[in-house]
């Protein structure tokens, strides 16, 4: 089936900046693809080279298979929200969803109606009569959606579109979003964010970019719990990288490595060179606190952060010589600062090469 976008070894300079790097990417149709990455890592940039408004250096565009390289943004027939909205304040609610519909020529009457659908889509059809302004944040970033799906676009972009809200609003939009993937199945999204938890709430697939590069492409779980790199490891999900030493292999998909005398198994997620440097990849929330003890590494309380429903403990941990971050639940026995503990880390994490 031929995807609903193409990337063929698409990249943008600025000058002497490399804003992305050779892209190499396909979306299938329906599917929804978020790319995540921190600020400057080329996410961005590759959206605004398929919506047409960044031209690329080197490299086609495909749309269905059409090559769309060289055609201006509003005959790519695509929708896009941004982070800003970017409502024209001087037109209702009903006049910024219909000017992309004006613009088409369509009739008075078609025009009307698709904007009345859109507009009960979102959620916003009692709101058709007021002006931006008189609109929450959440509110005008439906009016944006609403705008964008109005020419019932085969692809929508969504720019950071929630990061401007609150956190209350950001969950309230994302549960809209996930609504609309149902009731718009054919519907290819790609959705750039730099929040991890808006791209594993919403994806199918997450592409991680750095440095201009895409570094890993993947499902949302298997990124998650198998990351290949150490970047994609800490970025998605904040793991603990835990230097340890590689004593062998079981199989492909299984280690066994020493950590401070201890043995534990592991699970290899990428390719490991010869000599290199390897680390477990350990989820806050999968370390274990307790007691000093001989089953357990010996740590020492650095910081204690209370996160409402639990703590985030950073913890020195001599075995390893690094700092380890844990997240534990809030009640009894909680450590302070200075306290020696005991730390468990569970069979099976991914291991990592590093530095390498």
């Amino acid at each position: 089936m031929t995807p609903a976008v193409e990337f063929r070894g698409v990249s943008v300079h600025f000058g002497a900046t490399q804003a992305l790097s050779p892209l190499d990417l396909s979306v299938a149709k329906g599917e929804t693809l978020a790319l995540l990455g921190p600020s400057g890592s080329g996410k961005s940039t590759a959206l605004k080279a398929l919506a047409g408004f960044v031209r690329p250096s080197a490299g086609r565009v495909l749309l269905d298979g059409e090559d769309v390289t060289d055609l201006p943004p509003h005959r790519r027939g695509l929708g896009v929200v941004v982070q800003s909205y970017a409502l024209f304040p001087h037109l209702r609610v009903d006049g910024n969803v219909a000017f992309g519909l004006k613009a088409r020529g369509l009739p008075r009457a078609e025009v009307a109606k698709r904007v009345a659908e859109v507009l009960e889509l979102v959620g916003m059809g009692a709101f058709a009569r007021r002006f931006p302004r008189e609109l929450s944040g959440g509110q005008q970033q439906r009016v944006a959606l609403a705008r964008a799906l109005a020419i019932k676009p085969g692809v929508l972009l969504l720019d950071e579109p929630l990061s401007a809200l609150d956190a209350a609003l950001r969950e309230e939009m994302i549960a809209e979003l996930l609504r609309l993937r149902a009731e718009l199945p054919d519907t290819t999204m790609i959705h750039v964010t730099h929040d991890q938890a808006e791209a594993l709430a919403l994806a199918d697939r997450i592409g991680v970019l750095r440095d201009s590069r895409l570094v890993e492409l993947g499902p949302c779980e298997q990124l998650y719990r198998r990351p290949a790199s150490e970047f994609t490891a800490s970025f998605l999900g904040g793991a603990n990288l835990v230097p340890v030493e590689l004593v062998r292999f079981d199989g492909a998909r299984a280690a066994v490595v020493r950590l401070g005398g201890r043995e534990l198994s592991a699970e290899p997620t990428g390719v490991l060179g010869e000599g290199q440097s390897v680390a477990l990849g350990v989820r806050p929330h999968r370390v274990g606190v307790g007691a000093p003890g001989p089953d357990a590494w010996p740590a020492l309380v650095r910081g204690v952060q209370w996160r409402g429903s639990g703590y985030r403990l950073d913890l020195h941990l001599p075995a390893a010589d690094c700092e380890l971050r844990a997240e534990v639940p809030d009640g009894p026995g909680l450590p302070a600062v200075g306290d020696s503990v005991g730390v468990s880390i569970p069979d099976g994490c991914p291991l990592l090469g590093v530095g390498g």
